[in-house]
C-alpha cells in the first residue's frame, strides 16, 4: 500500500509525459471545446493551481461530453470525453496507478495492459482450443461500461490505494455528469469509455471475474469486457453458463445480455473479430468480412467526389491496418476474392469519372484495346457495374495497371507479415 501516489502523480516527469500522450493521442474537444492545440496555452497559466488541487484532493472534473456511436453488431454505444485537462489528469493518475494495479491482474486478461494484445489473448484461446476444449462459453455484458457500480469500484480501489486525495479525485471523475444536448446529466453508475483511466478501472472491477474463475478452475480468455470460456461439452458449456451469470448479477451487479451470450462450438462464434475453426487455426469472423466490405463500399462510391489516386490511398491505409490486424487468419483464398471484388468496384469508379462515350473510348486505346473494342464499350449501354466485368475492360485495367496506380497487394502484403 502506499500513501504518496498524488505526489508521484505531480512529479514534473510524469505530468510532462502525460501531456505528451494526451498531445499524442489527439481527441475530440470535451464539454469546454478546449482543444489538445489549447492545452499548452492553459497550463502556462493554470499549472500551479491544477497541481495544487491534486494535490490536497480538491480537483473537480468536469462534466464529459456524451456522444454516442453505432456498435458494429447495432444499437448505439456511449461514449463519455472528457475535457483535455481532465484527461490530462486521468492520464498522469494512470501512469501511476497502472505499476500498482497491473501486477494483480490475472494472466488471463489481455485487454488494455501493458504488453500484451489481442494478438496475445487469441494464442491462448488457440491453445486451448488444440487441447479439445472446443465448446466455448461467451459473455457479452450488457452495457457494461454504463453499469459500472461506482461503490464497488472505489472499495476494490481502495484495497490497493490507502491515498484518500485520489480515491476523491477518482471518485469525482466516476460522478461527473455528462453533456447530452446541453443538459448536464448526472451519473450514479458507469465509467463511459472515453477517458484514459477507464480501461484500468474496468480491468480492476472484472478482476474479480477472473479470480472466481481461476478459483473455479476455468480455461478463459478475457479481453476488457469481452469474456469467452473453453470447456470440454455443451452440458458443462450450459452449466458454467449459468453460474457465472449468476455471479456477474448478484456479486458484481452487471447484466449479462442473454440475446447475445451463447454456449456454442467455438467455430460459430468470434472472438476479436477472429473465428477459431476446429483444429484451433483461425478465420476471419464473417462480421469483421462484411464490416471490411462495407468500409470498401464507403471509399470506392462512385459519387465520392474524390480525385483516383485518392481513392487509392484512403484504401491502402485502411486496408493496410485492417490486414496488419487479421494476418494471423488463415485467409490467402479470402484476400484474393476481396481483391478481385476491389479491383471490380475500381474499374467501375474509373469508367464513370471518365464520364462520356468519347473520353472512354481513349481511355481503353490509351491502354492498349483496340479501337473496335474501345468504342463497342463506350458506346455500350449496361451499367458501370456490368461494364467494369467485360474482357475489355479486364484488359486495359489489368491487374498490372492497378499496381502501376499504387494498389496494395493483400496476398502480397499478408505473405510478407506471415514470415
Amino acid at each position: 500500500m502506499t500513501l504518496d501516489i498524488m505526489e508521484q502523480v505531480c512529479q514534473r516527469a510524469n505530468l510532462n509525459q502525460a501531456y505528451k500522450r494526451v498531445k499524442a493521442n489527439k481527441g475530440a474537444p470535451g464539454a469546454d471545446n478546449m482543444t489538445v492545440a489549447d492545452l499548452r496555452k492553459w497550463l502556462a497559466t493554470h499549472k500551479d493551481e491544477f497541481i495544487a488541487s491534486l494535490l490536497d484532493g480538491s480537483y473537480e472534473p468536469q462534466p464529459v461530453k456524451g456522444v454516442q456511436i453505432p456498435k458494429p453488431g447495432g444499437g448505439k454505444r456511449q461514449l463519455g470525453i472528457p475535457t483535455v485537462r481532465d484527461r490530462l489528469a486521468q492520464q498522469a493518475i494512470l501512469q501511476i496507478l497502472t505499476p500498482i494495479l497491473d501486477p494483480t491482474f490475472s494472466d488471463s486478461s489481455y485487454g488494455f495492459r501493458p504488453g500484451r494484445s489481442a494478438h496475445d489473448a487469441l494464442q491462448q484461446a488457440q491453445e486451448y482450443v488444440q487441447e479439445g476444449r472446443t465448446i466455448v462459453v461467451d459473455f457479452d455484458l450488457e452495457k457494461f461500461f454504463d453499469r459500472v457500480n461506482h461503490d464497488m469500484l472505489m472499495a476494490r480501489l481502495a484495497r490497493h490505494v490507502k491515498d484518500k486525495r485520489l480515491l476523491r479525485i477518482v471518485r469525482g471523475f466516476l460522478n461527473a455528469g455528462i453533456m447530452q444536448n446541453g443538459v448536464c446529466v448526472a451519473r450514479h453508475e458507469g465509467t463511459p469509455q472515453g477517458g484514459p483511466l477507464s480501461p484500468l478501472l474496468a480491468n480492476l472491477l472484472l478482476d474479480d471475474l477472473d479470480k472466481e474463475l481461476e478459483r473455479r478452475g476455468h480455461c478463459f480468455c478475457r479481453y476488457a469486457d469481452d469474456c469467452n470460456i473453453y470447456v470440454g461439452s455443451m452440458k458443462g458449456g450450459h452449466r458454467v453458463m449459468a453460474s457465472v451469470t449468476n455471479f456477474l448479477e448478484t456479486k458484481l451487479k452487471l447484466r449479462v445480455n442473454q440475446a447475445k451470450s451463447a454456449v456454442a462450438p467455438v467455430w460459430k462464434r468470434k472472438f476479436l473479430g477472429y473465428r477459431l475453426l476446429r483444429d484451433g487455426t483461425l478465420g476471419i469472423a464473417p462480421q469483421s468480412v462484411k464490416r471490411v466490405k462495407d468500409k470498401i463500399r464507403q471509399i470506392t462510391k462512385r459519387n465520392l467526389p474524390i480525385p483516383f489516386e485518392e481513392r487509392i490511398k484512403l484504401l491502402n491505409s485502411y486496408l493496410s491496418g485492417w490486414l496488419t490486424y487479421f494476418h494471423w487468419a488463415q485467409c490467402k483464398t479470402l484476400l484474393r476474392e476481396l481483391e478481385g471484388w476491389i479491383r471490380r468496384k475500381l474499374r467501375c469508379v474509373r469508367l464513370k469519372q471518365l464520364k462520356n462515350t468519347k473520353t472512354i473510348a481513349e481511355f481503353l486505346k490509351g491502354l492498349g484495346v483496340k479501337e473496335f473494342g474501345a468504342w463497342m464499350l463506350a458506346l455500350s449501354g449496361k451499367s458501370w457495374w456490368r461494364k467494369s466485368r467485360t474482357w475489355t475492360v479486364h484488359q486495359a485495367m489489368d491487374n498490372e495497371w492497378f499496381e502501376r496506380q499504387g494498389l496494395m497487394s493483400l496476398e502480397g502484403k499478408y505473405l510478407v507479415l506471415k514470415v
